[in-house]
């Protein structure tokens, strides 16, 4: 079985993370606000990045890990500029 960690762009311009293991399905549950909750009072939305993971522990970690961070390193992801995912890691934990 395939797992899928995804963001999804709202109509606000705010991201939602979420994990899935069918993302056809779970996008058209977010599209048609099948799901309540966050992305239900923000429609429309669009795929805006997703990737393959092999268990459900890893996509849950992951949807975790991405929660946490900022709008610019998400962006940064989604556009697979990794050497700004990094200084931008850094950045924050230089903060703390």
């Amino acid at each position: 079985m395939t797992f899928w960690v995804y963001l999804l762009r709202c109509a606000d311009g705010s991201y939602y993370t979420g994990h899935t293991d069918d993302l056809e399905k779970r996008i058209g549950e977010h599209h048609t606000g099948a799901i309540g909750g966050y992305t239900s009072t923000r429609l429309p939305v669009e795929l805006a990045w997703s990737q393959e993971c092999t268990t459900r522990d890893e996509a849950l970690a992951a949807e975790l890990q991405i929660k946490g961070w900022s709008r610019k390193k998400k962006e940064a992801m989604m556009r697979s500029d990794w050497s700004a995912v990094s200084l931008l890691a850094k950045k924050k934990n230089f903060r703390k």
